[in-house]
């Protein structure tokens, strides 16, 4: 006998229930397969209110990958009609993909870019004066200095979060409050602050607790430069709810941990992930993200200046 179950139609289910569904499997499953499908699906996947979240999480294999990510994005990002609130951009994220995506979302609440070593400062601060409602930002494993964290603070007022992550060091050698400092004089209204393997020390917390009046959350493990103890350590017991101390375990750290004792995080970590070609094809039904695909996304990528 044949169940209800095997002969159920799933294109029968309602509209809302479909689209709740297919935006669970993330922007890359949507554009790459889940589109193709059928034509109902096609249709729920071009509703810009599918888009104001864009979750591009992906291994970082890109030389292994039939497809372009920096294409994906920015067809994901132009679907959203300007209602895009949430992105996240992992291994391919550039200063040309970054401005596009913050010319097309003004609104943008939250930021998140992980290992885009071609994501420059300049190209950070470009975006970070089009993003005047950001709330909630993270960076790790960026190359990135205090000349950004500075344009970013005062460009972002609302900016409650910052996570600025790198590579654990012990060398005590290296220590450098630059970041603590660009961080203390320009986001004042921070509730949670990540600075995973920071070179900052004592003097650069001292400076973010009376920066950062606000702070409930401060993440400090694997800064090693910071000796909490005394009236420091006082200081962070009253005023921090959550303090993450420098030895704390990291068992609940999303990135490797493992703890460099020579060199720098600048010099662990490859660059050169290869330019975004924007080609186009005027086809979008079934639009494909091959590298070889001529889609055109109307932006000259590779003629972008900054002034």
């Amino acid at each position: 006998m044949t169940t209800a179950a095997e002969t159920r139609n799933w294109l029968e289910l309602p509209l809302d229930v479909t689209a709740s569904i297919l935006s669970r499997i993330g922007a890359i499953e949507i554009l790459n397969s889940a589109q193709n499908v059928c034509s109902l699906w096609r249709n729920i996947c071009k509703d810009p209110s599918m888009w104001r979240s864009i979750d591009m999480h992906n291994l970082g294999d890109l030389w292994d990958m039939d497809y372009d990510l920096a294409k994906m994005c920015v067809h994901a990002v132009d679907r959203s009609c300007g209602h895009l609130l949430d992105i996240n951009v992992e291994y391919f994220g550039t200063d040309a993909l970054l401005l596009h995506i913050s010319e097309r979302s003004f609104h943008l609440k939250r930021l998140r870019i992980v290992s885009c070593y071609n994501i420059s400062d300049e190209g950070l601060s470009k975006a970070a004066l089009k993003l005047p409602f950001l709330e909630e930002l993270e960076i790790s494993y960026c190359s990135i200095s205090k000349d950004a964290l500075e344009t970013i603070g005062r460009s972002c007022p609302l900016l409650k979060s910052f996570k600025f992550n790198v590579q654990g060091c012990r060398r005590f050698q290296l220590e450098s409050d630059d970041e603590a400092l660009a961080i203390a004089q320009t986001m004042p209204e921070l509730r949670h602050l990540q600075l995973f393997g920071n070179k900052l020390t004592n003097d650069g917390l001292l400076a973010i607790l009376n920066g950062c009046p606000h702070l409930e959350y401060l993440d400090l493990r694997q800064c090693f430069n910071v000796s909490l103890g005394g009236n420091l350590e006082k200081r962070c017991i009253e005023h921090i709810k959550n303090l993450r101390r420098p030895n704390d375990s990291t068992h609940d750290y999303e990135f490797y941990t493992e703890v460099h004792d020579t060199g720098s995080s600048d010099e662990d970590y490859p660059s050169g992930i290869s330019d975004i070609d924007f080609m186009s094809d005027d086809y979008d039904d079934y639009f494909e993200f091959s590298g070889d695909s001529d889609y055109d996304f109307g932006y000259d990528y590779d003629a972008v200046l900054f002034d």
